[in-house]
């Protein structure tokens, strides 16, 4: 999927945004600060993880999301979502 694609999605840029300041958060907080529902978020993950941009592991019973920082493109997302920010 080209980058464009995965910013097409207002909630998929503020989940980004919002790993991008914390770099891991569980799925809940997630939800909450991305504004958005369950469904939603966990189905934007599920297409940010088939992209390599971020994976979750689980500690306990708390799902936690981390973006991967080792993929290229994550970096040049968070980069795309800086500029746009500004």
């Amino acid at each position: 999927m080209n980058l464009e694609t995965l910013l097409a999605s207002s909630c998929r840029r503020r989940m980004l945004r919002v790993l991008s300041s914390s770099g891991q958060t569980n799925i809940m907080a997630l939800v909450l600060k991305a504004n958005s529902t369950y469904n939603q978020v966990n189905s934007h993950l599920q297409v940010l993880r088939e992209e390599g941009i971020v994976f979750d592991e689980y500690v306990g019973r708390l799902r936690v999301v981390k973006l991967n920082k080792e993929n290229p493109r994550t970096l040049l997302l968070l980069q795309v979502l800086k500029m746009l920010r500004s």
